[in-house]
């Protein structure tokens, strides 16, 4: 039975982005780094985009927008985003980059494996492996866990779990129909059917772009009609001539769920299984990286992963917001256009990045519906 420093079960965006920091930092070549996962990581199964104002992956940005449209059914607004990008990355690309460098480490290790289970043993960890059909077992010291548990989050009632679900097609036009540096970050145009539905568009060239058919919602939705309301928006465009190149599909968890109570001194939950994903958006990538290079700073100082977790002001933000769309899910349009009707794009971005000062979050939040925040606050403290 092999032993490790460190197993990472799961290989998503989170355990990559922590194992690309380690290597980065350079402080990690005496520690013996396992990952493991089913999915081989060499097909290019998402896209992930974020903003940004820096310049963080600009080499792998597959394309980036200055500026965006925000829309409803009653009005429509072009957010000069400044002094902020918004970038999209390919999982492939990503997965390359991180394989590329950890493959030139002795230290690190790969296993395509499906985990069977995990857990802590006194002072040391055991992971189970589906091996091609056999069981194989590893120690280590710490575990990393990103596999997500929905029973964690069903299993009860007093935070709210919705999703964050979608389909999304990328298109080749015939004609010319895009504009190429304007991204469609959410339009809220389309019929709400009694939930929190938007599209995106990220168009790639005039004639090329993802449209990404989003919902916020409890209950997930049949492919087909996904299918159709894209459909529909391609014809609302009109669009009459193009063709499929490709699809994705997805599902991110939605919660304010305090994962951390389920870390120990030796296992430490993260990406969606550990809360990273931004609960009130869903948006994952810059979240991840923040938390990538807080944990591997953490590791270089504390050895008891329990002390890793701090909640914040933000986490409470989020939590009021999916109160109120657990409640009353079709809200979601009318909370996010007054949002963004009027206020400053640079400084929206930058709250929902969780980077602002508390006068900043006011200047966000007063645009708000107010009642209806303040009805979630005194729901929430009586909860």
């Amino acid at each position: 039975m092999k032993h490790y420093h460190y197993i990472f079960t799961g290989a998503g965006l989170s355990a990559l982005m922590t194992v690309y920091e380690m290597v980065l930092s350079g402080k990690f070549k005496d520690k013996s780094i396992l990952l493991l996962d089913e999915n081989s990581k060499k097909t290019n199964d998402r896209t992930w985009c974020f903003w940004d104002d820096t310049e963080l992956f600009d080499d792998l940005a597959f394309t980036k927008w200055n500026a965006a449209w925000f829309k409803n059914e009653s009005f429509e607004r072009r957010l000069n985003l400044h002094p902020y990008h918004y970038k999209m990355i390919n999982g492939l690309d990503f997965y390359n980059r991180v394989f590329e460098l950890i493959s030139k480490e002795d230290n690190i290790t790969f296993l395509n494996q499906k985990v069977l289970d995990f857990q802590e043993l006194g002072h040391h960890c055991v992971v189970k492996t589906d091996s091609e059909g056999s069981e194989e077992s590893f120690t280590c010291n710490q575990i990393f866990n990103s596999i997500f548990n929905p029973k964690l989050v069903d299993s009860q009632s007093k935070y709210p779990f919705l999703h964050q679900h979608f389909i999304g097609w990328f298109i080749k036009t015939k004609e010319p129909v895009f504009t190429a540096d304007c991204a469609t970050f959410m339009d809220f145009s389309v019929e709400q059917r009694g939930n929190t539905r938007f599209m995106y568009v990220l168009p790639t060239s005039e004639t090329e772009a993802l449209l990404e058919y989003t919902l916020f919602s409890k209950d997930l939705l049949s492919k087909e009609e996904y299918e159709s309301e894209i459909q529909m928006y391609i014809e609302k465009l009109g669009i009459t001539a193009f063709e499929i190149v490709e699809k994705e599909q997805g599902n991110i968890p939605m919660t304010c769920y305090p994962f951390w109570k389920n870390n120990s001194k030796n296992i430490l939950n993260i990406g969606a299984a550990g809360g990273w994903t931004k609960a009130s958006t869903g948006y994952t990538f810059k979240n991840t990286v923040k938390k990538s290079k807080a944990l591997t700073a953490f590791l270089l100082k504390e050895n008891d992963l329990t002390k890793f977790h701090k909640i914040d002001k933000f986490w409470f933000y989020d939590l009021l917001l999916l109160d109120i769309l657990d409640q009353k899910n079709h809200l979601g349009s009318t909370i996010f256009s007054a949002m963004f009707r009027k206020g400053n794009p640079a400084v929206i971005f930058q709250f929902l990045d969780e980077e602002t000062s508390f006068t900043e979050d006011l200047q966000v939040i007063w645009r708000c519906p107010k009642r209806l925040f303040i009805k979630a606050l005194i729901r929430r403290i009586f909860r």
